[in-house]
């Protein structure tokens, strides 16, 4: 009976440090955590022994952003969600190269057929068909690139014009400066807090769009006592920890640009270094960890966060020794 369950034939390879003691620049996130994360701690204490419900919590969020919403414990949920709902059928998704291959991962788990593109909105919108799933990542994992809301028409027009559906994934927003996302009623939002909070090990993220839909088919306490107890501080707190910490990063953001000569939109960097693997093995050497882009179909190139100056500068001094 070994037939009946197959493993699917596709393996999605992601950042962050495997053990400890490395200053992990593999990882893009806020290197500033909030300063309520202890007591945040304590209160996922006391929420533990009981199943969760987070309705309330929901709405509020929903006040504070500007649109309705569906907590999902992280984007990556949100994913497997889209796939539920969206590829019952066996539908064209199409999804640009390079770019963050949970896409493709979800697609080959629902037996999707899978169309590679050009990774711009203009190539994307070529390919377009009736009905198919569009995935998109804004700004790009792993160059940072972030297309404006006017780049973006040529795109929500054709998805729009086919009856399709744009997955716009939001993950690292919070990070562009003077960010404004589109509007589009064939488009469904991913976020997540726990990069721009710092803390990926809570899974909380949105959908934006078709909530009912998303609301039918989510997980039952997904998020978790800790993911509970994080929304009621980003709700107390109403992103007032965005407002101090990202303008920080954004200082340090200009001072790697021009120290290593490289260009994002983002928190996070890549860089062409000839061989990745190579180059990922001298730097953890010298206790930097940075990410190897092969797995994203860019062996020559790696990628690497903003974290705090101090830590920037091991870095900056790591790669000039190379």
């Amino acid at each position: 009976g070994g037939e009946m369950l197959k493993p699917v034939e596709f393996k999605a390879q992601h950042g962050g440090a495997r053990r400890e003691g490395l200053l992990d620049f593999s990882a893009s996130l806020n290197p500033y955590l909030p300063e309520w994360v202890d007591d945040m701690v304590e209160r996922a204490k006391a929420l533990s022994n009981r199943y969760l419900y987070w309705e309330r919590l929901e709405e509020e969020l929903s006040n504070i952003v500007g649109e309705p919403l569906t907590v999902t414990a992280g984007i990556t949920e949100a994913l497997y969600l889209v796939g539920i709902l969206a590829m019952k059928e066996r539908r064209k998704v199409i999804i640009p190269e390079h770019t963050y291959e949970e896409y493709e991962r979800i697609a080959r788990i629902f037996g999707a057929e899978v169309i590679k593109t050009p990774n711009n909105p203009n190539a994307v919108a070529e390919r377009v068909d009736k009905s198919s799933i569009v995935f998109f990542c804004n700004p790009n994992n792993p160059d940072g690139k972030f297309y404006r809301v006017k780049e973006l028409k040529p795109l929500i027009q054709e998805v729009e014009d086919k009856n399709s559906l744009l997955v716009l994934d939001e993950a690292f927003i919070d990070f562009v400066k003077n960010a404004k996302s589109p509007e589009g009623e064939k488009i469904v939002k991913l976020r997540t807090f726990t990069k721009s909070y710092g803390l990926p090990g809570i899974r909380v993220g949105y959908v934006v769009g078709f909530e009912d839909a998303f609301k039918s088919v989510r997980m039952p306490w997904s998020i978790g006592s800790f993911g509970y107890a994080f929304l009621e501080f980003v709700i107390a707190d109403e992103f007032e920890h965005l407002k101090k910490t990202i303008p920080l990063a954004w200082k340090e953001k200009s001072r790697i640009e021009r120290e290593l000569n490289v260009k994002s939109d983002a928190n996070f960097f890549i860089k062409y270094v000839g061989d990745a693997k190579s180059t990922v093995e001298r730097l953890r050497e010298k206790g930097v960890l940075v990410r190897d882009c092969s797995s994203f179909g860019l062996p020559a190139y790696i990628r690497f966060s903003i974290r705090k100056r101090e830590e920037n500068d091991i870095l900056i001094e790591a790669l000039r020794h190379l």
